[in-house]
């Protein structure tokens, strides 16, 4: 019981810096075209970086495939 209300304390006290900093209370969620745009930098540097272009390609046509496209 005691690692629960010490976590507790802790989120309460980030929320409680992130106000004072002006920072606003996230509700948890995000927007999966958001998630997409955050991540999509990244996916293109680890296919280039790695010579990756022709696994996405067939994977991007095996979907487009599956969904009768």
């Amino acid at each position: 019981m005691d690692r629960t209300s010490g976590r507790t304390a802790l989120r309460a006290q980030g929320r409680k810096a992130a106000a004072a900093l002006g920072g606003h209370q996230s509700s948890g969620t995000r927007h999966p075209l958001v998630a997409v745009v955050m991540v999509l930098p990244l996916a293109i540097l680890l296919a280039v970086v790695f010579g990756g272009w022709e696994a996405v390609i067939t994977q991007a046509s095996s979907v487009a495939g599956m969904l009768g496209r």
